[in-house]
């Protein structure tokens, strides 16, 4: 499992990248439409396994001196390898009714299920619960994510832990629209594509700034290789243009960048390449 903890500050914005677990995954799922010899020399390049990805679950927490916010919460006890954000807070001497404002980037079951524990209860019992409108509307009322490609059963999945974990959480949820600030110096920036109702966030605190992707890029392939695909974004042509444009904005406001699946601690810089693409440069 990735190292636990990176702390750092963005301005008077103390934040730390916290690691709730990770999955492994096929390497086609995460890159179904890549020439195969494309991808292989990619890997190889990097002395990666070309077979399966280690995919990071980092969520992020934010204490501004007024608010603790946790953005995202991890996959919860959805497999063995997850579960681990409880844990990673009180590390951080937070504990979970420490916490006023959740923001869920999304409904997908690695970044919600951790809000609610095994008895159907929520985790962050005195924390609103921040969630784009779309992305409410599309899992609570015409959710179908029969446009990823994935099994059924993963499709089943998605559905039944969003309508858990949102039906467990309906009041505590605050619904919002467009870029909205959810605390004096972190804004909701909307990032669809990975799902309808996807957000980004951008902190911003004197002369620094940090950029959270959430998932509209899970490797950093997807950034080398912007016409990459990803397996699970619902509406792939969408996802390849905010990914595009969160990457030519980090680039031209010089601001550090975080991605909830990319190589632990998940902070980074994206620097332009010859042609479309960007590299990562990992670091704070």
């Amino acid at each position: 499992m990735p190292t636990g903890a990176h702390r750092f500050q963005v301005g008077e914005i103390t934040c730390a990248v916290l690691s709730d677990g990770y999955c492994s995954h096929p390497v086609r799922t995460l890159f179904p439409n890549a020439e195969p010899e494309a991808l292989a020399r990619a890997f190889e390049r990097r002395n990666l396994p070309r077979d399966r990805v280690l995919s990071p679950y980092t969520c992020l927490l934010l204490q501004t001196g007024r608010h603790v916010i946790l953005v995202d919460t991890g996959a919860g006890e959805t497999s063995g390898a997850t579960g681990a954000i409880c844990a990673r807070l009180e590390v951080e001497g937070v504990r979970p009714g420490d916490i006023d404002t959740v923001v869920l980037t999304h409904a997908h079951p690695d970044h919600i299920g951790g809000a609610v524990d095994g008895r159907g209860q929520p985790v962050f019992r005195n924390a609103r619960h921040v969630i784009s409108d779309a992305e409410w509307e599309y899992w609570t009322l015409r959710s179908d994510p029969a446009g990823l490609r994935m099994p059924e059963g993963v499709q089943a999945n998605f559905r039944r832990v969003a309508s858990r974990c949102l039906a467990a959480l309906r009041f505590q949820v605050e619904t919002v629209c467009g870029e909205y600030q959810v605390a004096p110096g972190v804004s909701l920036l909307p990032a669809p594509g990975h799902t309808p109702g996807h957000i980004a966030l951008l902190l911003k605190s004197g002369d620094d700034c940090l950029l959270s992707m959430g998932d509209a890029a899970v490797h950093p392939f997807h950034l080398e290789h912007p016409d990459w695909e990803n397996g699970f974004d619902l509406q792939r042509d969408v996802a390849r243009e905010t990914r595009c444009e969160l990457a030519r904005r980090a680039v031209a406001e010089r601001i550090r960048v975080m991605a909830f699946h990319f190589p632990f601690p998940s902070v980074g810089r994206v620097v332009p390449m010859p042609g479309d693409g960007w590299d990562w440069v990992p670091g704070w």
